[in-house]
């Protein structure tokens, strides 16, 4: 059986809780996804969003590297959350207050085609709450032309890395300014395309700025 993955570099920053994981997660809605494709290191940012005991990632069904993961290989998915810049006394012990998480595993796409549907509304919901309400349904066509995958979060199979505070003690006689720039991500009042001046700005985006007013970006 293979070891539980441990942080070595600075292991007082790591979290052991499920529910620091699924705070880290639920916190974005953007993801870097991970593997390797015929030797060579492959990376891309992605939208993901956590389902209970899973990762939900979609992409096209004719990206190559999705179609890599899909089949079985071996994959990492990562967040990160920069939430401040640490100024200490020099700039090598200046650092950064964040959160961080890593899930390993592997992408199941989910084929059945009211699931995929499912983890669909389930990934706009994330972004724009209730919006699937509000236009009309995806069609069988576009439901096609979407990769839809899922990595199981399994125990033993993630880290979790946390920094706060500010900057450390400085020496005696130092005279520089010590502190912390803290950092967010807001949503700001949404811009009407053209075509809809006018218009009411519908629920789901009002819900949308709301949760960024209210937790700076989750």
């Amino acid at each position: 059986m293979t070891a539980p993955r441990r942080i070595r570099r600075l292991p007082e920053r790591s979290r052991t809780e499920r529910a620091d994981l699924d705070a880290v997660l639920d916190a974005t809605l953007v993801a870097t996804l991970s593997t390797v494709v015929d030797g060579a290191p492959w990376v891309v940012p992605m939208l993901a969003v956590r389902d209970g005991d899973r990762i939900l990632l979609h992409g096209s069904t004719g990206a190559g590297a999705l179609r890599h993961v899909a089949a079985g290989a071996p994959a990492a998915v990562s967040v990160v959350h920069l939430d401040g810049v640490v100024v200490a006394h020099n700039t090598f012990d200046s650092s950064a207050n964040y959160r961080s998480a890593v899930v390993y595993g592997t992408l199941e796409p989910i084929v059945d085609p009211d699931e995929r549907r499912r983890a669909l509304e389930r990934v706009s919901d994330a972004v724009l709450p209730g919006r699937g309400e509000e236009v009309v349904p995806m069609t069988d066509k576009e439901l096609a032309a979407t990769q839809v995958m899922a990595m199981a979060i399994t125990d033993g199979e993630w880290l979790v890395k946390v920094r706060t505070g500010g900057p450390g003690a400085a020496p005696p006689g130092t005279t520089a300014w010590t502190g912390v720039v803290p950092l967010r991500v807001v949503a700001d009042e949404p811009v009407a395309d053209e075509r809809c001046q006018g218009e009411p700005v519908p629920a789901s985006v009002r819900e949308r700025v709301a949760r960024g007013a209210a937790a700076g970006g989750s």
